[in-house]
C-alpha cells in the first residue's frame, strides 16, 4: 500500500479532468426531466460498468448504483457518494457549444456537474485501487439518483436498497454565488425543509355582472394568498424562518364568467420541525375560517416534502481537511446561515450520517447566473476540485484509526 496516496490521487484526478468535462457536457446536451432519466442512467451504467464497477440500475431503469470494493471483506460498510440526474423544464438560452439540444429542458441546477464530480471521484479511487495506491480498504458506493427536483428520487433509491450496509453519504451542490476554487462548509442545518401544498377552493359560479349571485372562488383565493403572505410571518417568531410561495394558480376559462373552483399550488419552507408543523396547521385554520366568510369550501393538502439537510460535524471536519489539501484554507468558506432552498438529499440523512458541500462554480467566464435560470452555467474547473475533495474525504473517513475510535482530526495539513 502507498504512503503517498495523496500525490497519486492528485494525478488520477488531473488525468481525468477532461473526461469529467466531457461527461458533464454530454449530459448538458441531453437533459432528461424528473422521472424520465433512462438514457442518462443507461449512459452511466455502461460507463461505470466498462470501468469495472459492480453496477445495477435503479427502479424502472432510472438511477444507477455503482460499487467499488477494495478489500475481500466488507467489514467497514459502504461509504457513499450521491449525485442527481434530472433536469428542469427551462429553455436553455446559452450560446455555448454544449447547450441543451432538448427544447425547453436544461440542466439549470447543476445536476450534470454533480454527476461528473461523483463519477470523477469514483474513477480516481478505482485507479488508486488498481495501482495499489490506496492506503487502506475503502469500500465506496456511488448513488446516481433520479427525480431530485420532484422530491421522489432519493426515496425511490432508498426503497431499492441503496443504503444497505452504508455508513455515511456525502454530496456536493454547485454554488454560483461562490467563486470557483472555493468550497462552502456548514455544520448542522444547511437547507430548509420543503413541503408541497395544494389548495382547492370550491365556490358557486355565475355571471361576471352579478357576483352577488355567486360565491367567487377567485376572490377567496386572492384573500387567502394575501393572508398567507401577510399573516404567517406575523404569527411566527421573527427569529424562525418561514417562506411560503404560491407558484401556480388555475381558474376559469372566460373573462366574463365566475368559475366554480380555483387550484393553488405552492411550497412551505422552514428550518425547524416544530415550526414546520405549526405552519401547516395554521394554514389549515386560516383556510377553514376564510371558507366560512366567503361561502366557499377550501381544502388544503400537503404532498411529498423533504426535511432539512443536517450536516454531520465529523464529516464536515473531514471535508474541511480534504478541501484544505486541495484548494488551501483560504478557499474554504464557512456558511453563516442555512439556505431556504431544499434538497431531497435530506432523505438519506434520515437513515445515515451525511454531509453536503457547496462547490463554488462562479467566474468571469460563466457570469454567475443563478440556479434555475435559463443562462445558468458553471466553470468546469470546479469539477476536478469537487471530485478530489470527495475522494479525499472518503479515504480519510476509512482510516482504520478513525474506525477504531481514534480521532483523525489532528492530521497535519
Amino acid at each position: 500500500m502507498s504512503s503517498d496516496w495523496r500525490r497519486f490521487l492528485d494525478r488520477a484526478i488531473s488525468e481525468n479532468a477532461s473526461a469529467m468535462v466531457s461527461l458533464r457536457r454530454h449530459l448538458h446536451r441531453h437533459p432528461e426531466l424528473s422521472g424520465e432519466e433512462r438514457e442518462t442512467s443507461l449512459h452511466l451504467y455502461q460507463l461505470l460498468g466498462d470501468a469495472g464497477f459492480d453496477v445495477r440500475m435503479g427502479p424502472e431503469g432510472r438511477g444507477v448504483i455503482a460499487d467499488l470494493r477494495s478489500g475481500e471483506q466488507r467489514t467497514t460498510g459502504w461509504l457513499a457518494l450521491r449525485a442527481d440526474l434530472d433536469a428542469l423544464r427551462i429553455h436553455d438560452l446559452k450560446t455555448a457549444s454544449y447547450r441543451s439540444q432538448c427544447e425547453g429542458v436544461m440542466h439549470a441546477c447543476g445536476h450534470d456537474g454533480h454527476t461528473a464530480v461523483v463519477w470523477g471521484a469514483l474513477n480516481a479511487l478505482q485507479l488508486l485501487k488498481q495501482a495499489g495506491h490506496l492506503p487502506w480498504e475503502v469500500n465506496v458506493r456511488g448513488i446516481f439518483q433520479p427525480a431530485e427536483e420532484t422530491c421522489q428520487g432519493a426515496q425511490e433509491m432508498i426503497h431499492a436498497g441503496t443504503l444497505e450496509d452504508v455508513r455515511s453519504v456525502m454530496a456536493v451542490h454547485v454554488d454560483p454565488t461562490r467563486d470557483v476554487e472555493h468550497i462552502g462548509l456548514r455544520t448542522g442545518v444547511l437547507t430548509a425543509s420543503c413541503d408541497e401544498m395544494t389548495i382547492r377552493i370550491r365556490g358557486r359560479g355565475g355571471h361576471a355582472a352579478r357576483p352577488h349571485e355567486a360565491s367567487d372562488p377567485i376572490a377567496a383565493a386572492a384573500q387567502l394568498i394575501n393572508s398567507l403572505y401577510l399573516n404567517i410571518p406575523r404569527a411566527t417568531d421573527s427569529q424562525d424562518s418561514v417562506v411560503i410561495t404560491i407558484g401556480q394558480i388555475q381558474a376559469g376559462e372566460n373573462a366574463n364568467v365566475i368559475p366554480e373552483d380555483v387550484l393553488l399550488r405552492g411550497t412551505i419552507r422552514t428550518l425547524d420541525r416544530s415550526i414546520r408543523q405549526q405552519t401547516m396547521e395554521h394554514i389549515r385554520r386560516m383556510a377553514r375560517g376564510l371558507g366560512q366568510t366567503t361561502e366557499t369550501t377550501i381544502e388544503v393538502e400537503y404532498g411529498i416534502g423533504s426535511g432539512s439537510v443536517i450536516n454531520d460535524p465529523q464529516l464536515i471536519e473531514l471535508a474541511r481537511m480534504a478541501a484544505a489539501e486541495v484548494i488551501g484554507t483560504e478557499g474554504i468558506d464557512d456558511i453563516p446561515r442555512a439556505s431556504m432552498g431544499s434538497e431531497d438529499f435530506a432523505f438519506y440523512l434520515d437513515h445515515v450520517p451525511g454531509a453536503m458541500l457547496r462547490l463554488g462554480c462562479r467566474s468571469e467566464k460563466t457570469g454567475g447566473s443563478p440556479l434555475h435560470t435559463a443562462y445558468f452555467d458553471l466553470d468546469e474547473r470546479a469539477l476536478p476540485i469537487g471530485a478530489n475533495v470527495l475522494a479525499r474525504s472518503l479515504i480519510l473517513q476509512a482510516d482504520p484509526k478513525r474506525l477504531a475510535g481514534k480521532s483523525v482530526l489532528n492530521y497535519q495539513i
